[in-house]
């Protein structure tokens, strides 16, 4: 399929997803939402991914909901229903894709574009990059998933502050709130983000994915309920052709060459 708002490309088993519109700061409009899931959702249905890249093209990942083309429906435009049909679908594809999500931060996330970064699964931070939740600016709260994942990342305490101050969070502040894993020289991004990319899309695809969903449904499960669940997931993964491919590296002493499956 071809993109006007994003660029698409799959290449030894990564799927990048590059947010396109520089001269806006990659600011989000609905024809990006829309292009952003379908390239997410090819990456779910594509064997052959078994890692996603996003990250934006220019100075900036992404500074949010583009305001100017949001006012242009008029005054009576739903903010809800502007969620529901667009911000709502990107979160729960990424959250729901049982495949690597590494978030390539290049510069400021803001606003919805803060939480699409929030989704990814790893993120890697240029040294130069920053994370600001604007929407108290312009009187609202956050959205795009904002107020589930931030606070499960860095606490109520700091994630309540960047909401109510707007202020921006620099990328090493980031990543002592545990809110980035990695900050790397700006110049070494790309670089960086290839080899981790490199390094999930050669490795158990499937076990990554059970991981995920584990990690992200015990959040509302009790402990014993989280224990039968990881016991099952357990048992999926007993049974792949991975988990056959890794025992028997191990036992020969070499490099497990794991297919995804």
């Amino acid at each position: 399929m071809t993109y006007e708002t994003i660029l698409h490309d799959v290449t030894d088993g990564v799927a990048t997803i590059t947010l396109n519109r520089p001269s806006k700061l990659n600011a989000f409009n609905d024809p990006m939402i829309a292009e952003t899931t379908d390239a997410l959702k090819a990456a779910g249905r594509d064997a052959a991914v078994r890692c996603v890249v996003i990250t934006g093209a220019g100075r900036g990942f992404s500074s949010g909901q583009d305001l100017s083309d949001f006012q242009e429906r008029g005054e009576n435009v739903s903010i809800g229903e502007h969620l529901h049909h667009g911000y709502h679908r990107l979160i729960r594809q990424m959250v729901a894709l049982e495949k690597p999500i590494i978030g390539a931060i290049n510069g400021i996330a803001a606003g919805a574009g803060c939480g699409v970064a929030l989704a990814a699964d790893i993120r890697i931070a240029a040294d130069n990059a920053s994370f600001m939740l604007a929407f108290s600016r312009i009187g609202l709260i956050p959205d795009s998933g904002v107020n589930w994942l931030l606070p499960r990342l860095v606490g109520y305490a700091r994630a309540y502050e960047m909401a109510i101050t707007a202020d921006r969070v620099p990328a090493a502040q980031a990543l002592e709130w545990g809110l980035v894993n990695r900050v790397v020289p700006a110049a070494q991004l790309p670089e960086i983000t290839a080899a981790w990319a490199r390094r999930l899309a050669d490795g158990p695809t499937l076990a990554y994915g059970l991981t995920k969903r584990a990690m992200s449904r015990g959040w509302d499960m009790s402990l014993n309920e989280a224990l039968e669940y990881e016991a099952y997931l357990q048992e999926v993964a007993g049974r792949s052709a991975d988990n056959r491919e890794g025992i028997a590296a191990f036992l020969e002493k070499r490099e497990a060459r794991f297919s995804g499956r």
